[in-house]
């Protein structure tokens, strides 16, 4: 297994599709790479299977950034190569745009884990 940790925005709003018996979660996350004076953007072709995928969906949306862990993939194409990342960790940080605003406002959780606790 080859780990990999990527953050980026993600080019376009994740889509969710049947595979069989399952779901999965499919959306793509760019990355700039940087050396020295030269700007390069790599692709990430990422999924994430089952319920998780379903209930994330939703929330990745185009342009937001992204930090996704998981097991590295790659595909021939045409000659060309495809990497992708079999997601099992996903970091949402924020809201692409800001609204319009210079000001950034501090993002909200999700949901409000100290009201599921049971003690």
């Amino acid at each position: 297994m080859k780990q990999i940790t990527i953050a980026g925005r993600v080019t376009k709003d994740a889509e969710l599709r049947q595979a069989g018996n399952d779901q999965v979660c499919g959306f793509s996350v760019a990355v700039d790479d940087r050396q020295g004076r030269e700007k390069t953007t790599l692709f990430f072709e990422c999924s994430i299977w089952g319920k998780r995928g379903e209930s994330l969906q939703p929330h990745i949306k185009k342009g937001a950034p992204i930090t996704v862990s998981g097991d590295l993939t790659s595909r021939e194409n045409n000659g060309k190569t495809y990497l992708g990342v079999r997601v099992d960790q996903v970091t949402l940080q924020g809201s692409a745009g800001g609204g319009g605003s210079d000001r950034q406002e501090p993002s909200k959780p999700a949901y409000d884990l100290d009201s599921e606790v049971p003690f």
